[in-house]
């Protein structure tokens, strides 16, 4: 993985970090539109439509909040293994603040912890008018590439 600068927190190139994925964003994230903004190893933001994200009541469906949510925090987690180690979730909550029925959210995820066999990332999920909608935290195992067979 190149990095467009040097050390900790260094910006690299979305579309190239995406390329190097077996499966791209991976077909869930392609389904429900969740598009790569920023990644680093302090920080990582996706935008997601709230149009086909939605439960029946039109309102942002909650379980595509903590979509977005694992994966800004697995993306980190896995920045931050790189390269001998995988990170594999497990552990995901949120809280839901308010509703969205339109337009996009946008998720921020920043390092609460990063170990060296675990990372934990705190996620706060935005409408477009800046508001809270969700927060989630995602804390992620970081296991020897051997052991999982890459």
């Amino acid at each position: 993985m190149s990095e467009t600068g040097a050390g900790a927190g260094a910006q690299m190139d979305v579309e190239q970090y995406v390329a190097m994925m077996p499966q791209g964003m991976g077909g869930l994230n392609e389904k429900m539109g969740v598009e790569l903004v920023e990644i680093s190893t302090e920080r990582v933001v996706a935008t997601m439509p709230v149009e086909g994200n939605t439960q029946p009541y039109g309102l942002l469906h909650g379980g595509a909040s903590v979509v977005l949510a694992e994966t800004l925090g697995s993306i980190g987690s896995a920045l931050h293994a790189h390269p001998d180690r995988v990170a594999v979730g497990v552990d995901i909550n949120a809280t839901h603040h308010r509703s969205a029925t339109s337009g996009t959210v946008t998720g921020v995820a920043t390092p609460a912890h990063l170990g060296r066999t675990s990372a934990t990332w705190d996620v706060v999920i935005t409408d477009e008018r800046g508001k809270r909608v969700c927060t989630s935290r995602i804390t992620c195992s970081l296991v020897p590439r051997e052991r999982v067979g890459l």
